[in-house]
């Protein structure tokens, strides 16, 4: 593509295919929040050093700031706002709230997101285990032990 030209893509979000047009140098975090208004995944350092962008692609976790929009045609892309199964939270939201894992919000989806991919990779068995899975997705508020109690606790939930 020439610069400047746009391109329509399709992205599948929250299990709905979404048509857009992009330039191509517009990353996955822009096209979420700034064209399908799912304001739930966060700009925290537009560096893919905090985590507050994670979503999960495919099942794993990404970093949106990171990935170009063009290059998640075909994808399954699942944001916070489609953990929910209508008025029921996802045991990790839950898990969250019960454990009182969040304070200012500039990271929690973000860490809801990392946490959902984190119990379905295997990855919390133990509350070391957690924090070593969960270590790119940083909190300002350092709500890390509440964070490591609700992975452990929605862990838990899930396995049932």
């Amino acid at each position: 593509m020439a610069p400047g030209e746009s391109a329509e893509i399709t992205l599948s979000v929250n299990g709905r295919d979404r048509v857009l047009t992009v330039e191509p140098r517009v990353t996955l975090l822009d096209a979420l929040r700034e064209r399908l208004g799912l304001t739930g995944t966060k700009k925290g350092c537009d560096r893919g050093e905090c985590g507050a962008c994670t979503v999960l692609v495919d099942g794993e976790r990404v970093k949106s700031c990171l990935t170009l929009a063009v290059m998640r045609q075909g994808s399954d892309i699942t944001t916070v706002e489609g953990l929910a199964d209508g008025d029921r939270l996802h045991p990790v939201q839950e898990a969250f709230i019960r454990h009182d894992a969040f304070q200012c919000g500039a990271c929690t989806s973000g860490q809801v997101m990392s946490a959902v991919a984190c119990i379905r990779e295997g990855h919390a068995g133990s509350p070391a285990e957690i924090r070593e899975w969960m270590s790119g997705n940083l909190c300002r508020c350092a709500c890390y032990q509440n964070i490591v109690d609700a992975v452990a606790d929605a862990a838990r939930e899930v396995r049932r």
